[in-house]
């Protein structure tokens, strides 16, 4: 089975290449705004699903979307739309706790004598930040990394100085559940370097 990654996330791309799977990246064009009444859980699982299905797959070939969200209380904290919006999530996750949500779908068209196949899962990792002061906060914004991160922060990066504790996948935090994603795939029909 040939793996295609619905997503332009190079850490997306660096996690499955951690465990030696190659895949071929086909960006999935879809709207990724909130739902009026859509809790994150449905929220992140939806867009996961729609990015899966956005784009095409022949026989042969399991798609893989992932959507990331970071949760403060039931704040779904997206992408800051600039430098003040990325202050503003910042100081609101300081000194707090927040979760990051998951949803990963995949889904194995029909191929000649092998049934269609799709399987989503939602993982969900806890995050404790530090108390900021107004000049971390401004030094991080500067650096320009929270620009295009959800949550404003990266945790891969610089951001991850800010970050005193996790409970759960730190993978999930960076953009996938890894042992998650690789369960989630072998049931898929994906093989692994160590199956091979």
């Amino acid at each position: 089975m040939r793996l295609v990654l619905a997503s332009q996330s190079p850490r997306r791309r660096e996690l499955l290449a951690s465990v030696g799977m190659a895949c071929e990246v086909r960006p999935a064009g879809t709207d990724e705004s909130l739902r009026p009444g859509e809790l994150p859980a449905e929220y992140v699982r939806r867009v996961a699903r729609e990015k899966a299905f956005a784009v095409r797959a022949e026989a042969g070939e399991v798609v893989l979307a992932a959507d990331t969200a970071v949760v403060l209380g039931e704040e779904v904290l997206g992408k800051p739309r600039d430098a003040d919006d990325a202050r503003r999530m910042l100081r609101a996750l300081s000194g707090k706790s927040h979760r990051v949500l998951t949803g990963v779908h995949g889904r194995r068209p029909p191929a000649s004598g092998l049934a269609g196949a799709e399987a989503t899962l939602l993982c969900s990792t806890a995050v404790r930040f530090a108390a900021l002061s107004d000049r971390q906060v401004e030094w991080y914004v500067e650096s320009g990394e929270p620009l295009d991160k959800a949550g404003a922060y990266a945790i891969q990066g610089a951001g991850g100085a800010f970050v005193c504790g996790v409970e759960g996948s730190v993978s999930n935090v960076v953009g996938l559940p890894l042992a998650e994603t690789v369960r989630l795939l072998e049931g898929l029909g994906v093989a692994f370097p160590w199956e091979r």
